[in-house]
């Protein structure tokens, strides 16, 4: 199976509707690491590690967030060095 580690940045409303949070949870539940965590212009950047299938569910995922959350753009990096979390965590 392939890995790969993607950035993402989310645009939108995308703070302060449990987008963090909801994101932990679903990158978990698919065995993926990284983290999320809130950027001062009011995006939220993910990371994400794992296998090939399990990341891209995530991003696919980062289109439509939680309840209350309107994405408007997530752009993405490929990310090819990247210190691989343990798990997924929230900042």
């Amino acid at each position: 199976m392939s890995t790969k580690s993607v950035r993402a940045f989310v645009t939108g409303r995308v703070q302060g509707v449990n987008f963090r949070s909801t994101t932990r949870e679903k990158a978990l539940a698919t065995s993926v690491s990284g983290y999320a965590k809130n950027l001062s212009d009011g995006r939220v950047e993910v990371l994400i590690c794992g296998e090939e299938e399990a990341v891209d569910s995530l991003v696919e995922w980062l289109w439509h967030g939680p309840e209350g959350a309107h994405v408007t753009d997530v752009s993405l990096e490929q990310v090819k060095e990247a210190h691989v979390p343990e798990s997924f965590t929230t900042a």
